[in-house]
């Protein structure tokens, strides 16, 4: 159940695609009161569907502005300097303003919004959509425990959160934000792999998922570290030494190294205005 905090807030979703959607009903199973709940969507359509669909009431940007406690900013990031501009007149700086759009800084949002006015910064992961997503909060210079505490409330209903310090958000981004696509990549070539050897590829595909199931579970559950559990797994002379000595000769370890840090170059490029 949500905190009576958050209980007692008027939040509104100013941009509800798939993240925000996700986020929204992960908020109601949590107990939050769809009267409390206010969404807005660029489509009528949209808007009218999830008026129906979870029983929120739906209004403009500048109605959000000035009605709402807690703003969660969920457009693209390309969008947001178009919202900023719409909500800045009508917002006053006892709200909350929570932004799920990457790369952009808490203080490119202060800079344009009312003096004092608390933001915080948000990087969720796509698994937000199945309640099992990874949620990295950094609060800007105006936000104090209470907007961290509200904000971290908010996320935990569709998984776990962590708090970061802002300049350690383009590594999370690079590790949590962008890292279902690695494990998504490994499954596509793992199954590929199986079929090479001669299964089905739905065989290799459930065989593949549900180990990566089982292995998520026990690193997350045993507190064993990985190099412990994979140690387990692999008998002298076996079957799993020698694909793991073909991983190291053709320098996984290493193009995984590369490719994190040329994520984590990429957020630090859009942080800073670049396309």
């Amino acid at each position: 159940m949500t905190s009576s905090a958050v209980q007692a807030q008027r939040i509104a979703f100013l941009g509800t695609g798939k993240i925000g959607e996700a986020l929204l009903s992960g908020l109601l199973r949590a107990g939050k009161d769809p009267a409390d709940v206010l969404v807005t969507a660029r489509r009528p359509e949209r808007a009218a569907e999830l008026a129906a669909k979870y029983g929120v009431g739906v209004t403009t940007n500048r109605e959000a502005a000035k009605l709402a406690d807690t703003l969660i900013l969920a457009v693209k990031p390309q969008d947001m300097g178009t919202l900023i501009e719409e909500l800045g007149p009508h917002m006053t700086a006892d709200r909350l303003v929570i932004s799920a759009a990457a790369g952009i800084p808490t203080r490119w949002f202060e800079a344009r919004l009312p003096a004092g006015t608390p933001v915080v910064r948000v990087m969720p992961n796509t698994p937000v959509l199945v309640d099992e997503g990874m949620s990295v909060i950094s609060g800007g210079s105006y936000a104090r425990e209470e907007h961290l505490v509200r904000t971290e409330e908010i996320f935990q209903s569709v998984g776990k959160a962590l708090r970061l310090p802002e300049a350690q958000q383009d590594a999370a981004t690079a590790l949590s934000g962008s890292g279902p696509a690695y494990f998504y990549y490994l499954v596509e070539a793992m199954t590929d792999a199986g079929i090479l050897l001669g299964l089905p590829r739905q065989v290799a595909h459930d065989l593949i998922v549900q180990s990566a199931v089982g292995a998520s579970v026990m690193l997350r559950d045993s507190g064993e570290h990985p190099v412990k559990l994979r140690e387990a797994v692999t008998s002298p002379a076996g079957t799993t030494i020698a694909a793991i000595r073909e991983l190291e000769n053709h320098g996984v370890r290493a193009a995984l190294l590369g490719a994190l840090e040329a994520a984590r170059n990429r957020s630090q490029e859009l942080a800073s205005g670049g396309k």
